[in-house]
């Protein structure tokens, strides 16, 4: 497989890194730092694939695989991210994305995640460890995030508690 890809990633380094190492795999890539510039870059040079980061100044990775997909539906893109929620990660793929990273993710997963199949693996071990009373706060935090646009006074509203704690539990946990 070689093609154009779009990293659309907001940290600099990696996405140079990540850039050079898919030239030298054979494809053409392209790095955008937002998803507003991402989505201009679209315009004029379609690319096959998107490797696109979740959270970035801005608007989301979710507004930029939703777009990209409304763009060019055949795009095959893998979300990427440091902070992984079951939330987002379902979300990605009802708005498009063919696969779901955490980082840290290599350029041969990357690759790997653009050629994984269409269908889903019904042979993917199920797992038997319970999630955590913390996960499962973390979850929930998360998709409140989400839902209101990261607007921290308004998640812990919702959440019923202080806009204080909520910016404790995030700093321990950033949203990214």
């Amino acid at each position: 497989m070689t093609g154009r890809i779009l990293i659309v990633e907001d940290d600099l380094s990696f996405a140079t890194s990540l850039v050079r190492s898919l030239e030298r795999r054979g494809y053409e890539a392209q790095h955008a730092s937002s998803t507003e510039a991402a989505i201009i870059r679209i315009a004029d040079w379609m690319p096959d694939y998107a490797v696109v980061d979740l959270r970035m100044e801005g608007a989301s990775g979710l507004e930029c695989v939703r777009q990209f997909h409304a763009a060019h539906p055949s795009m095959r893109i893998v979300v990427l991210t440091g902070y992984a929620s079951i939330t987002t990660a379902v979300e990605a793929i009802k708005l498009g994305a063919c696969q779901y990273l955490t980082k840290p993710a290599n350029t041969d997963d990357i690759i790997t995640a653009l050629n994984a199949q269409a269908e889903g693996n019904t042979a993917v071990a199920i797992e038997t460890r319970k999630t955590s009373l913390k996960n499962l706060e973390w979850e929930r935090i998360h998709e409140t995030l989400a839902e209101v646009d990261f607007n921290i006074s308004e998640a812990a509203r919702r959440l019923g508690m202080h806009r204080r704690t909520l910016a404790r539990k995030l700093a321990k946990q950033p949203v990214r």
